[in-house]
């Protein structure tokens, strides 16, 4: 497997400059909220968001360096992904994200409600300084995108009737959007054609839809040390996704444990067992290559770069991390 700091070689050195400005953005003003991002943005992971919009940057300018607006673009899209983070670990009540105990478990919850807002505002004003309107649209689109997203989630829950495109929908919203939104957008700081600009959104798009179906998958197959949470998790919150609605076309018994929310002993565990016995699993990798292989398409006009091909081969990682 492609570890995803390979991938990044092109911009090894701008992601840490970028590591080192997060929490200089946050300021020093208000302790608490500078604590909670020293945890953060400290905690490290794979800063998959701001490489992506990185590495677009520097496929776009090859006869140049990348702006400062383009590094201010890949903080905020990494300040804006670490925002939504916080908010869904205070909704879903998770004490602990890839490991590392959460604000709200450190702070409480409105400390980590606050501060979840704070960092959207923050990233707000700092889109607003990068003076160019089709930006600061593309990213405040992703911020309603969030909040439409988890409430379709919240209504769906239990939900065993919905769809693959709705599934593929909440995971536009919740995911996809800022993949997508923010490539884009950093095509326009490069001053790419308006069909380039629109490509470098379908390429965001799948990619980002590919992550969120891999995530999925993942939920239902993982360890708990490797998830950082425990297995199974969304299933048990109601949160039907790709694997398990496939598996409910075959499993009609999925469907009652589904509806009676696993009110009785044993009905999660049945239902994962029903899941694993089905063709859910299988169909779900095969809808996260389908998008990887569009995400690739999308790439075809860039000149060829190593950040191109860094791009590309994001693909299969995101794919490699099933095997």
């Amino acid at each position: 497997m492609t570890p995803a700091t390979s991938l990044f070689t092109p911009v090894e050195a701008d992601l840490r400059i970028l590591a080192d400005n997060l929490i200089h953005l946050v300021g020093t003003d208000h302790p608490i909220l500078y604590a909670a991002a020293k945890h953060l943005f400290g905690a490290g992971g794979k800063r998959i968001r701001p490489a992506i919009v990185l590495l677009i940057s520097r496929a776009t300018m090859l006869q140049q360096d990348i702006t400062i607006r383009h590094r201010r673009l890949a903080e905020i899209t990494e300040m804006i992904h670490t925002a939504s983070l916080v908010h869904d670990d205070v909704v879903d009540e998770s004490e602990y994200r890839r490991g590392v105990p959460t604000i709200h478990s450190l702070f409480g919850n409105r400390v980590a409600v606050l501060a979840g807002d704070f960092f959207f505002a923050q990233s707000s004003w700092h889109l607003a300084n990068l003076d160019n309107l089709e930006v600061v649209k593309l990213l405040s689109q992703v911020l309603m995108d969030f909040a439409v997203g988890e409430i379709q989630q919240g209504l769906n829950h239990f939900d065993a009737t919905i769809s693959i495109d709705t599934y593929l929908q909440k995971s536009y919203y919740k995911t996809a959007t800022l993949f997508a939104n923010s490539a884009k957008a950093a095509g326009i700081l490069s001053n790419v054609s308006a069909e380039l600009a629109e490509h470098l959104y379908g390429y965001g798009r799948d990619l980002g839809l590919a992550f969120q179906i891999v995530d999925d998958i993942f939920d239902l197959t993982g360890s708990a040390d490797k998830l950082g949470k425990p297995v199974g998790g969304d299933l048990k919150s109601g949160n039907l996704t790709a694997p398990v609605l496939y598996a409910l076309e075959e499993k009609p018994a999925l469907e009652v444990l589904i509806e009676r929310e696993f009110a009785q002993e044993g009905d999660l565990e049945q239902a994962m067992a029903l899941i694993v016995d089905s063709q859910g699993i299988s169909k779900a990798r095969e809808l996260a290559v389908h998008h990887a292989k569009l995400a690739v398409e999308h790439l075809v006009d860039l000149p060829y770069s190593e950040s191109r091909q860094a791009l590309i081969n994001m693909t299969d990682f995101v794919l490699s991390r099933l095997y």
